[in-house]
């Protein structure tokens, strides 16, 4: 018996999909599968990196970017006065008045709603794109780290898909595509004076000492050595060559503590409502 949730296709249900296609083509004619004018060329993607700010519960919309102050109090609560945008006809919370002065450089997307009362759930089909079934399907970071990560030239330090700071439930696994995609997670604690990212840099451990750590660990692989080629432990060493950069590539710490360092720290800091001033205050 299929459950509501269950999408695979049964071989009378491809049967039908296929007479209703060749039904639709027969009707166009030999001149109709060409009618159309080819889509205009895509322009090229200027975006290099995408950051996903996920709310687990808020804030609430009313409050920040949709806005129904003519509802009446009862329904948009004490935050009845947005604030219009440099874009006419949208306005947003009054506590956002810098993201009104470039509501031109981002777009609202007012319309996405589902019936699912479960929040993990929801969250599962929002950021994967199907219902919860057998099969584990991955989120929107594991599958562009798929498509435009280390297998398809990416180089750079910082792994393609992060998480701060731990993974929060099914909806940032990588699913099917396989663990080689899941998020590294930064762990740390973003309440302290200073974050610091799990597990890269040891107290007391300077990089001299991590790079002959490194040496002993290649002289001691020797089944490595005696097995060249074989696939599982060539990912291995995948693996470790990439953890290793992360922590010991030339100008990697500076770059690390750029990318996921007092950066973070101060994107936390303003998101609890302090100052820059009062992150130098602390970070001399």
């Amino acid at each position: 018996m299929r459950t509501p949730h269950d999408h695979r296709l049964t071989r009378r249900e491809v049967l039908r999909r296929g007479l209703a296609g060749a039904a639709g083509i027969a009707l166009l004619g030999p001149r109709g599968l060409g009618a159309q004018d080819a889509a205009p060329a895509a322009p090229a993607p200027r975006a290099t990196a995408v950051i996903q700010v996920w709310l687990w519960g808020g804030a609430c919309h009313l409050d920040t970017f949709d806005p129904k102050p003519e509802a009446g109090a009862d329904y948009c609560g004490p935050l009845a006065s947005p604030v219009a945008t440099n874009v006419d006809g949208i306005r947003i919370g009054e506590l956002l008045p810098q993201l009104a002065r470039q509501a031109d450089k981002y777009s609202l997307i007012r319309s996405l709603t589902h019936g699912i009362n479960a929040h993990e759930t929801a969250a599962y089909l929002v950021q994967t794109g199907r219902q919860p079934d057998r099969l584990v399907f991955p989120s929107a970071g594991a599958v562009v780290s798929a498509l435009r990560g280390y297998d398809h030239g990416y180089r750079g330090v910082v792994p393609p898909y992060i998480v701060l700071t731990q993974p929060q439930g099914r909806f940032s696994e990588a699913g099917f595509l396989g663990p080689r995609y899941k998020p590294f997670a930064t762990g740390g604690d973003p309440n302290q004076p200073r974050f610091a990212v799990e597990g890269l840099v040891q107290p007391g451990i300077s990089d001299e000492r991590q790079q002959r750590r490194r040496a002993l660990l290649r002289a001691l692989d020797t089944l490595g050595a005696a097995l060249p080629g074989e696939p599982q432990f060539e990912h291995f060493a995948a693996c470790e060559r990439e953890a290793c950069q992360l922590g010991l590539a030339p100008a990697a710490s500076a770059l690390v503590a750029l990318a996921l360092g007092d950066a973070l720290a101060m994107a936390v800091m303003a998101a609890r409502g302090f100052s820059t001033d009062d992150y130098a205050a602390t970070h001399p």
